[in-house]
């Protein structure tokens, strides 16, 4: 398949949610969706937690566990109450969702499983790639790469102003 890469992760991710979802679907759980999977079992871990921690612990952004927690909580899965000031909520499973738990965490067990197979079938477990596209572009990011191969004068710039259209130095290994 060709095209942009960013179509082929985005075309990755449907694929493998978009399955996953049919499993839910199948289990009598049309409403659970594969991206609460995360939430979920931070909060059966830890208990219950603040958005801020849970975007910190499943390694998103604020504004996208908040969107996720306030899918959640739509469908029944948690509950959200105050925390110790007026911006922060606490966010906790219902009792409907610990009473799904068997089945959610038997299909955890499913998918990690069928994530192995899938693993064993290409170069490199996905997992793995995915971590080291992720150091590689904290390292350097994707903005600073692009600066320096552009033709373009003021691509690469940060936010202070400065051009940074020049490759940062890298050791080699």
């Amino acid at each position: 398949m060709e095209g942009a890469i960013g179509t082929r992760l985005r075309h990755v991710l449907e694929l493998l949610d978009g399955d996953v979802a049919k499993v839910y679907l199948e289990l009598g759980l049309p409403e659970y969706r594969p991206r609460f999977s995360p939430i979920v079992r931070t909060l059966v871990a830890e208990g219950p937690l603040p958005i801020r921690a849970l975007a910190a612990a499943v390694g998103v952004t604020h504004s996208a566990a908040s969107q996720t927690v306030a899918q959640l909580n739509r469908s029944g899965f948690v509950t959200l109450e105050p925390g110790t000031d007026a911006r922060q909520r606490i966010v906790q499973l219902t009792d409907k969702t610990r009473e799904l738990l068997p089945t959610i965490e038997a299909e955890w067990q499913a998918t990690t499983a069928a994530m192995a197979e899938l693993d064993a079938e290409l170069s490199m477990p996905l997992g793995r790639l995915l971590d080291e596209v992720i150091a590689a572009v904290e390292g350097r990011p994707f903005h600073q790469r692009i600066g320096s191969q552009s033709p373009v004068g003021g691509v690469g710039q940060a936010s202070s102003g400065v051009v940074e259209n020049q490759p940062d130095s890298v050791p080699d290994p």
